[in-house]
């Protein structure tokens, strides 16, 4: 697989957390696999974020991943179900960054955007849009095991768009971004002594 690059998507959940692994070749994505990791209910809060670090840790030794790209969590109106769906996002997160990937964050409208033209789109349309692109037949389990997957081809689109550069993306995180980096870019802004 050379010149390819492999992209693992994260659709975070407490309970259900669903993710896809794609390996893109030139224009052609080629879906690796597509699943969920179903956390019971009954379990400890700690517990299951234990899971899912140990889950895209091994999802990442397995792949190899060049690329993570993570769904943003969307404001609800229950806290207590957003601050835990952020620590689940928080961890594996964490488990790329540890591992030395570049980290993106999507919006669930993003996503949507760059998969079917519409930000509205309901699951339904985001997964007939995604069985097009990557000839897929079978339909997931759940749709969390989808919306992962059209996190890691959305993240492929934002990459490969012509207008693409290190600043058009601002919820990407790279190694460039300390005030170093800035001065050295950006000679005739700072001001001297």
């Amino acid at each position: 697989m050379q010149n390819s690059q492999i992209i693992l998507g994260i659709d975070p959940g407490t309970l259900v957390m669903g993710y896809g692994v794609i390996c893109v070749n030139a224009s052609k994505i080629e879906l690796l696999e597509m699943d969920v990791l179903k956390l019971s209910a009954k379990k400890d809060n700690y517990e299951r974020l234990s899971i899912i670090h140990h889950h895209v840790q091994a999802i990442i030794s397995k792949y190899k991943p060049h690329q993570f790209a993570i769904e943003a969590p969307f404001f609800g109106k229950n806290v207590q179900s957003m601050l835990k769906l952020g620590r689940a996002q928080g961890v594996a997160i964490a488990v790329a960054m540890q591992s030395g990937i570049p980290v993106t964050e999507y919006s669930p409208r993003k996503v949507k955007q760059s998969i079917t033209g519409n930000g509205n789109a309901d699951k339904n349309q985001v997964w007939e849009m995604l069985q097009r692109i990557t000839n897929i037949t079978h339909s997931p389990a759940y749709f969390d095991a989808s919306d992962a997957l059209a996190v890691a081809i959305c993240h492929h689109f934002q990459l490969s768009s012509p207008t693409n550069n290190e600043t058009s993306t601002p919820a990407k995180r790279t190694k460039k971004t300390t005030w170093e980096q800035f001065v050295t870019d950006n000679p005739g802004r700072v001001a001297g002594k």
